[in-house]
């Protein structure tokens, strides 16, 4: 692991892995620690790879204010790191809610992005739904014998009004977020708790006020390619929400992983590292 001292003094930790032109990765969660994002399905035969850990998570400093775990101060963290590597532009990859640091970087610092891959993003930064048409998703899927009792445990988490009670279902419901739920997955899965941060979840949207009117504008202004990319399967967001998310950007695309789900590199990872390498090296 290498280690930064990012704009507030916190020291930000990050690896660096494969082979070729790099790309800096932001891990979501909230607020999970990288080591989730593994290599991103063999994407580091093709990119270097540089992953870093958000303030509080893995092997990153816990901040000294509590209030820069939120997602706009996080985006922060990618430009100190940016600057830190000598990058004049960088290509960046948001997973999840790092999908929401990508399009706030995209808002605040677009001539230093080259591209932008935006994987299965959290859309609530940008001030638009994640679950459009979730009930779509759900639905078309509900031959598979974990269903009912996955849509159950997802209802108990949305219903959930503190922490712990959202933890006791959290599990429970993770099957709607992987296209197969093998092996793989369920491990992947249990691996959540120990890898999350609660004050950074908590955190990372915490006061949080969108000036979604500007942000769109900056979305329609920036001359940087965009890729947002989408699991068939996925509830958060779905492939609909990923649609419309893509038609913000002035250069915006759309890929959907047929069969994936939040984590398409498990689910497939030939295709999903096909779509984002071809977007990249474009």
């Amino acid at each position: 692991m290498h280690t930064f001292a990012s704009y507030d003094g916190t020291e930000i930790a990050y690896r660096r892995s494969g082979d070729g032109p790099p790309l800096i990765v932001a891990p979501g969660g909230p607020a999970r620690a990288s080591e989730y994002l593994g290599d991103l399905g063999g994407l580091d035969r093709t990119r270097e790879l540089i992953i870093f850990d958000n303030r509080g998570t893995g092997a990153s400093q816990i901040p000294a204010d509590p209030a820069t775990y939120r997602i706009d101060h996080l985006v922060e963290d990618v430009e100190a790191l940016r600057e830190h590597l000598g990058f004049e532009t960088i290509d960046l990859l948001g997973h999840s809610a790092g999908g929401g640091i990508g399009q706030l970087y995209a808002a605040t610092h677009p001539k230093r992005l080259r591209k932008l891959v935006l994987a299965t993003p959290s859309l609530a930064a940008g001030g638009l739904p994640s679950n459009l048409d979730d009930a779509v998703t759900i639905a078309e899927r509900a031959g598979e014998p974990w269903h009912a009792e996955a849509v159950a445990a997802h209802q108990a988490v949305l219903a959930a009004e503190t922490w712990d009670e959202s933890e006791r279902h959290r599990y429970g419901m993770a099957p709607l977020l992987y296209g197969r739920w093998d092996a793989v997955a369920q491990a992947h899965a249990a691996a959540d708790p120990r890898q999350r941060s609660k004050e950074g979840t908590l955190g990372m949207y915490a006061g949080l006020e969108p000036d979604t009117a500007a942000i769109h504008a900056a979305f329609a202004e920036l001359d940087a390619p965009v890729l947002v990319l989408a699991g068939e399967h996925d509830i958060w967001p779905t492939r609909f929400a990923a649609a419309e998310a893509a038609k913000l950007f002035k250069h915006g695309e759309l890929a959907i992983i047929p069969g994936g789900g939040h984590y398409p590199w498990l689910d497939d990872a030939e295709a999903f590292t096909g779509a984002v390498e071809s977007f990249l090296a474009a």
